[in-house]
This record gives structure tokens, sequence and C-alpha cells, in this order.
């Protein structure tokens, strides 16, 4: 007897025909005694569809409005997935994020789970049914709805399974488990039987779209066992925990992440003073935009100026223009510069830690494949480095074949 919830993503419960799979799979692995919650997002496509709705109407919608729109794709869901456990002789109760307890900031399209309470979903739960529960929302305390952002059923499933003490979290998705790079660009890219949270987190966060950075943050904290596989086979596919549970091969890294949906940003002619970079930064926190990479240059050490530079997010980008726009004059800065034909490539693993030289490998490989190095950052367990966006596949292939080759 064991607690389970299960993630299935847009493209698992695309159709009609799929939801029906999806429950069939879901009925066909259920163990007596097992209780089971079902996490899903929109249909395929249901919430690009919904924002080309948007720009049918306006360019600057209200994110509220937004929200209130984007949320409806997996109302449609989780009623049809129930009423395909109901066909199947299976009780089931749909719920959406507010009425399975899902409570969130107030920041609208990008809201961050704040408490769960999932008593009505333990009620159904203990009524023999299984509960169905809309991913990528939630509501606030003053009762309006709210979405997490891209990758947010991630977050719902593994705030719902740390809430309920779950014995898994098992997320549902359209390849085998996570991958040392991403199999669609990278053809050598071999499947990870397990990997540890700060690994997934730093991998996600730099641009591997299989989970949420926050879901990631999540299972973290409430140490969740996540397992990532796929709806359409029954292979294994890759445990994210604490720690490792088994003997793999030596590595130095274990992936290679790239990110093509960025923007280099930069403010030319700062004054070098105290507070400056605060300035700036604090106004972009408070705008809700996330920032990376950023870099701080001398620009002239006569006139006591600097050049600050950082990426963001390419929806983010003209929001962060017109806000450091608004700078402008009040800092007394010279201008800004934004460049979209970049990308980001990264390496991340534990085993660089200790390990020189992992700096110089993929230096050497970009170098050798004629890739120029724009920006580069660090942490403990990663390298990332901006190059040109047309390059970025080519940089990934010729990275993980420079840190993976002995292993094949």
């Amino acid at each position: 007897m064991a607690l389970i919830v299960k993630k299935f993503g847009g493209s698992s419960v695309a159709t009609p025909e799929k939801i029906k799979q999806v429950a069939k799979r879901v009925l066909r692995d259920k163990q007596a005694g097992d209780q089971v919650v079902v996490v899903v997002s929109a249909m395929g496509d249901t919430t690009d569809d919904l924002l080309a709705l948007v720009e049918q109407i306006t360019t600057a919608m209200p994110l509220r409005e937004m929200d209130m729109l984007l949320a409806t794709g997996e109302q449609v869901t989780i009623a049809l997935l129930a009423a395909a456990f109901a066909e199947l002789g299976q009780a089931a109760q749909s719920f959406t994020g507010a009425q399975a307890g899902i409570c969130t900031n107030k920041n609208h399209t990008k809201a961050r789970i704040l408490s769960v309470d999932p008593t009505r979903v333990r009620d159904a739960l203990s009524e023999g049914k299984i509960a169905v529960v809309a991913g990528f929302q939630g509501i606030t305390a003053e009762g309006e709805i709210t979405t997490l952002g891209r990758g947010g059923s991630d977050t719902t499933a593994v705030a719902l399974a740390g809430a309920m003490k779950a014995d898994v979290c098992e997320i549902f998705t359209d390849v085998k488990g996570i991958y040392s790079a991403d199999p669609r660009i990278v053809p050598e890219a071999r499947m990870m039987k397990e990997v540890t949270y700060s690994e997934m987190l730093e991998m996600a966060r730099l641009g591997a779209g299989v989970m949420q950075p926050r879901a990631v943050e999540l299972g973290e904290r409430g140490d969740v066992v996540i397992h990532v596989r796929s709806t359409f086979c029954e292979e294994c596919g890759t445990m994210i925990r604490r720690d490792y549970t088994m003997q793999e091969k030596e590595f130095i890294i274990r992936g290679v992440a790239h990110d093509a949906n960025v923007a280099k940003v930069a403010v030319l002619g700062v004054p070098d003073q105290p507070g400056i970079a605060y300035k700036i930064f604090s106004r972009m926190a408070d705008a809700n935009i996330d920032v990376d990479m950023i870099v701080q240059s001398v620009r002239s050490s006569e006139q006591n100026i600097i050049d600050l530079v950082f990426t963001v997010s390419k929806p983010e980008l003209s929001r962060t223009v017109a806000l450091v726009g608004q700078l402008k004059d009040e800092m007394g800065f010279l201008g800004v510069q934004v460049d979209e034909n970049v990308a980001k490539i990264s390496v991340v693993g534990a085993g660089m830690l200790g390990n020189p030289g992992i700096a110089a490998t993929m230096f050497g490989a970009l170098a050798e494949a004629g890739i120029n190095i724009g920006v580069i950052s660090t942490s403990e367990i990663s390298i990332s480095c901006l190059i040109p966006a047309d390059r970025v596949k080519e940089a990934a292939n010729v990275i993980h074949k420079r840190f993976f080759a002995e292993e094949k």
C-alpha cells in the first residue's frame, strides 16, 4: 500500500484517446490499497493556443486576466480524465488548484506556492477515489487565481507529494528520463539512472526543460523522491533524490544543458559608485524579472564608469529594456544594448568540485569548433558560456563528446 502522486504533461494528455490511455495506465500500475493522486497539464498545445487568442485581442494583457484565461486549460483535462476513470469503473474526483489547497503569492503568471492544504484531496482518497488535480495553478489568500509559470504542473505535483508525505512523485513525460544532454539535439546523450537534487536543480535552471527548477527545490525541501519516466514505455527512468544509492561509472560532469531562450542586456557607462548595481537589480527584482550571468567590467578608469552585462529570458526582454530605460536619466549611464542572437551552454556536475581543468576542457572544445565565447559565469557545480545562438546545437555536441566519449 502506497501513496503515489503521478504527473502527466501536455503531450501525454494531448487527445481524448491519450487521456483514456493515461487512465488505463494509472489503473494498470495501481496496486491493491494504493492511494493515487494524478496531476495533469493542459492538453497538448492548449496553453499556446490560448496565448495566440490573446495576441488577437491585445499586446498588453493584464496579468490577472492572463491567469484567469490560462488556468482554464487544466480544468478541461481534469474533467475529461475523471470521466475516463469513471468509464473504466474507477471512482475519481477532479480538483482545481484552489480546491486542492494550493495557496500562492500574488505574482500573476509566475506565482510561487506558499502552502498546501490537501484536506479535500485526502478526503477523496479515503473514499476510494483517485484524485485528479489541475497542475500549474493555485489561489492567493485573497481568492485570486494564479498560475505557476511554464512547467508549473511539475511544481504542483511535487508540492502535493511533499504535503501529503507521498512515497514517490512520478513525473511522466515524452522522454524516458533525465539525459546527459537534450537527446533531440545530442544523439549521443545517455540517460541517467539517478541524479541529485542539486545537480538537477542546476540543470533545470540552466535550460534542461524536463523539470521546472522550483519543483526540484520543493522536492529537496520536502525530501520527495522524484521519478522521471516516459508515459509511452515501461522503462525505469531517472530517480531524483538527495544522494546516490547505486554505483555508476566515474564521471566528471553529469550533463550539458543549453538555453536558447535568453537575451543579453548591456547597461553601458554606469557610474562606478557604491549602490549602483543594487539600484538596477533591486528594480528588476521588484518587477519579478529573473536575471542571470551578471558581469561587471571597467569601461573607463579615467571616467570612473563601468558596463554591466546580464541575461534575461526573451519573454522578459521588453519589460527589462523599458525598466532600465526609465533608470537612464536617474542614474546617468550612457545607454543600453540588447543582443537576442545568443544562447547559453552549460556543464553541470558535483564531480567538478576539486577537479581542476573542467573549464579548460569546455573552452577547448568550443575553441576547436571555432565557437566564440561572450560571457562566462560559474557556480560550485556548473560553468556557463554565452555563445552565438546559431552555434548552440554544435556546441552541445562537441562539449558532450569531449566529456562523455570515454564513458561509451
